[in-house]
């Protein structure tokens, strides 16, 4: 993975830099981030690179690549951070703290069990030599007090052309509003699946639509199309949380993790939030269920008359400007 650490290298320092460079609204909060230095480097685009390797995303498979591929991330993160120690120094307090004392994520399992009293369900196994970095740290320092956080991403994802975060795709067809209209999203993968396949037409669009973004009830795709490209509500909650854990083992701080269920009640959004518990998970985000997620029905059928509104010079003139111009 060269390209990846070499990437993630650039990114820290980038991240770093920024404590020094950014403004404060107080001096309580510059005072803080220039002590401590904590930043967040997340990731997006995991459903991609899951349908590019054709793996389902709720498989064990998946979780096994979760794993892998954020062991990597983190790894690679506190290597950069302990570098740039080495160049420019620890962060002021960084004696004491737990990479000090050569404890990893990993290692403070075992005190996340004794405070939350249950025995964690996840793994503990790691590839790479951690051993080796607890010894660059302990000579070197950390540059950075946190490393970590993977944010939802919802707004940049879209600008970058890629799924949000960890997030799964939300539905192979969707309406999403701005100031400049309404438009309709598809998953490309899909579309390019159905394009090979030589059934991507006019009437699979209605089809799409009229099942609200589901292709269960269309005969026409093949099954082995279907497990790949299951959406958000159509997902194994169990494989998602295994997934959730693999990657919360090493992280310094959290992630954003959204639950979907079909229908919610009061006890089964407690069991959720316990068994995520019970797997690592500080954190969790939104709770999506099917009412919040459904695509409005007139647009199943209804073809748009106008061309939606877009940005113009002569809009900007009169004071009007569209959100992607903000």
């Amino acid at each position: 993975m060269p390209k990846l650490q070499s990437t993630i290298h650039v990114v820290m320092r980038m991240l770093d830099n920024v404590i020094d460079i950014n403004y404060y609204p107080t001096e309580a909060a510059k005072r803080a981030n220039v002590r401590h230095r904590p930043v967040g480097l997340g990731m997006m685009g995991m459903q991609d690179a899951l349908y590019l390797r054709r793996i389902p995303f709720d498989s064990q498979e998946a979780v096994k690549f979760n794993d892998e591929i954020v062991e990597a991330i983190a790894y690679y993160a506190y290597a950069a951070s302990s570098n740039l120690a080495d160049e420019r120094g620890s962060y002021s307090s960084f004696a004491g703290s737990k990479w000090d004392r050569g404890l990893m994520p990993l290692d403070t399992l075992e005190q996340l069990e004794k405070e939350r009293g249950v025995i964690l369900q996840v793994g503990r196994d790691s590839r790479l030599d951690w051993d080796a970095l607890r010894d660059k740290i302990k000579v070197q320092g950390m540059r950075n007090s946190n490393c970590l956080a993977i944010a939802p991403t919802a707004t940049i994802s879209n600008i970058m052309g890629c799924t949000p975060c960890i997030e799964p795709s939300y539905k192979h067809i969707h309406t999403k509003s701005n100031l400049s209209g309404e438009f309709v999203r598809t998953n490309d993968y899909l579309v390019k699946e159905l394009m090979d396949l030589g059934i991507w037409d006019e009437e699979m669009l209605s089809d799409l639509k009229y099942f609200d973004g589901s292709i269960q009830a269309i005969e026409r795709i093949p099954d082995g199309v279907r497990l790949v490209t299951k959406p958000h509500l159509r997902l194994s909650r169990p494989g998602c949380c295994n997934a959730a854990a693999a990657r919360q083992k090493w992280l310094d701080q959290s992630q954003s993790v959204n639950l979907f269920l079909a229908e919610t009640t009061r006890e089964r959004r407690h069991l959720c939030t316990v068994k995520l518990g019970k797997r690592g998970l500080k954190t969790t985000y939104y709770l999506r269920t099917i009412n919040k997620s459904s695509i409005d029905s007139a647009n199943r059928e209804r073809k748009r008359s106008e061309p939606a509104s877009a940005c113009s010079l002569e809009a900007m003139r009169n004071g009007t400007i569209c959100e992607s111009c903000q």
